[in-house]
């Protein structure tokens, strides 16, 4: 479940940069910062988890695993692969193409981050952050701490990518349609999927 989850997320953001309706709210920030540092997405990606890395290390070590690495160190190559391979298979995109792109991309990218946090072998660096916020610090229910973390994401990285020299008519292409609806609904459409698909699948393989 961790594995598959991590595989599966990273071609989720493959899809949101095909459709270009705006990436989820983490990788908007991601985009800023790739504006802004001169450096190859995927090892730029393993720098800034590493960054946060430390903030699991000081208030949640519960948070980091197995899938914690997976997603640290093979995530950004498998979204740079998974780009790479969209762009050869479908060139330019029509709006149609575009929408479906989007719709697949946000499904994916929250069944496969239900997947590895089921499974509690670690999550992604970035989702540790609202966890422990919500499951250790008890600020407030996880789906709206998520949504003040993605917030807070999609503000820091338009504002990296304008330092970076970006154009404000290239911000579309990372935030966008696709961010407000990741940013809102991400964290309770992956509850859905906790409780309907992930949490029951655990129960059933570990039970066999």
């Amino acid at each position: 479940m961790s594995f598959f989850g991590v595989i599966i997320c990273g071609m989720a953001v493959g899809f949101f940069k095909i459709a270009a309706f705006g990436v989820d709210p983490f990788q908007s920030f991601m985009s800023g910062v790739d504006k802004l540092v001169p450096i190859a997405f995927g090892t730029l990606y393993v720098i800034v988890n590493v960054c946060l890395l430390s903030f699991s290390l000081l208030c949640n070590r519960h948070m980091i695993g197995l899938a914690t690495f997976i997603n640290l160190f093979l995530l950004g190559y498998i979204t740079q692969f998974s780009y790479a391979i969209l762009q050869r298979l479908l060139g330019a995109p029509s709006m149609l193409v575009r929408v479906i792109c989007l719709l697949i991309g946000i499904i994916i990218i929250c069944f496969s981050s239900s997947l590895y946090m089921t499974a509690d072998l670690g999550v992604s660096t970035y989702d540790a952050v609202a966890l422990t916020l919500s499951e250790k610090y008890k600020i407030g229910r996880f789906q709206y701490v998520r949504i003040c973390t993605d917030f807070i994401c999609v503000v820091l990285g338009i504002v990296l990518f304008m330092l970076g020299g970006g154009n404000v008519k290239e911000i579309p292409a990372f935030v966008g349609l696709g961010t407000i609806v990741t940013a809102f609904f991400m964290g309770p459409l992956i509850e859905v999927f906790n409780v309907k698909v992930s949490g029951p699948l655990l129960n059933e393989t570990t039970s066999q």
